[in-house]
């Protein structure tokens, strides 16, 4: 029997990850699973406290934020299973997610990262994510499958290659990460999944979804729906996706397109909302884009807000 490593990282939201590790012990009857959490430099380190109240979970304290590719990274390379399980921790686990996910993972070889049905936890009959679509180079953009339906059990037969897995719940054997590596830390938050897709899918690998595996999303509750730190790595990294994954006429295509149409159309945005601050964190992203490399580990941008 494989064993499974689940990892997730805490930043700030010590309850919000109990009742992950709550939901863990109340669902899970998959017998060779750990449990790691990676505190994300909390302003509070609640590792000495949770050792105590969870003393099965491996907790691990980074004194610095690193991001969700560098703390995932991190709980990885302490990990022993022989696939991880890499959630959010603003998630919940439903009965037989892991064993539904291992099932597949141990039966088809070329199947490198699975992920579930991500439902909204806000409203438990509505779908997130069952698959996404490749990403159009041309526009750096891409679809989720039937995210915002109501989950009406259309979807429990759905077992198959999608383009990329969901970065809030996707189970991946070490074998494809000794092979496509781990996240790019430079992303920090936000297309890192998809990023690591890609090379995961070049690497010779599939990307699969099963549908009647559930698992509950409490999106945003880290960054919030909309904030000046998200803007800015959306923006940062979706310029950034293409630079390290697009080929260069697609690319070009892709940098006319943002200059000319999504810039203006954002600022316009930006000046309804009343939000004109993004306008200049906007601009900080394109010219991060402008100044560094693709490889540059320099964020341009205040990280201890967000894990």
């Amino acid at each position: 029997m494989k064993k499974v490593s689940v990892v997730t990282i805490n930043f700030n939201q010590d309850k919000i990850t109990e009742e992950l590790l709550v939901s863990i012990a109340e669902t899970n009857t998959y017998p060779e699973l750990e449990v790691i959490v990676v505190d994300n430099g909390s302003t509070v380190n609640p590792v000495p406290l949770w050792t105590t109240k969870f003393p099965d979970v491996k907790f691990i304290r980074s004194e610095t934020n690193e991001g969700f590719s560098g703390g995932n990274n991190i709980g990885i390379a302490q990990a022993t299973g022989d696939y991880y399980f890499l959630v959010n921790n603003d998630t919940e686990f439903t009965p037989g997610l892991v064993q539904k996910l291992v099932e597949i993972l141990d039966t088809h070889p070329q199947v490198g990262i699975i992920s579930p049905k991500l439902v909204y936890d806000f409203d438990r009959s509505i779908i997130q994510y069952v698959g996404f679509t490749l990403v159009d180079y041309y526009t750096c953009r891409n679809r989720a499958v039937g995210k915002g339906e109501k989950d009406l059990g259309q979807y429990d037969n759905l077992l198959g290659q999608t383009g990329y897995c969901h970065g809030g719940a996707m189970m991946v054997k070490k074998e494809t990460c000794e092979k496509a590596g781990l996240m790019a830390d430079n992303f920090f938050i936000y297309y890192e999944e998809v990023d690591w897709g890609e090379r995961i899918n070049k690497s010779g690998y599939q990307a699969w979804v099963r549908g009647d595996a559930t698992i509950y999303h409490k999106e945003s509750m880290t960054v919030g729906k909309k904030s000046a730190f998200k803007e800015y790595f959306m923006n940062r990294n979706r310029i950034l996706f293409i630079r390290r994954n697009a080929p260069a006429f697609k690319a070009l295509v892709f940098y006319v397109y943002f200059v000319l149409l999504v810039v203006p159309r954002n600022i316009i945005n930006y000046t309804k909302e009343k939000k004109y601050n993004f306008i200049s964190i906007l601009f900080r992203a394109l010219w991060w884009n402008v100044a560094n490399s693709k490889d540059s580990t320099k964020l341009g941008f205040t990280v201890n807000k967000v894990s």
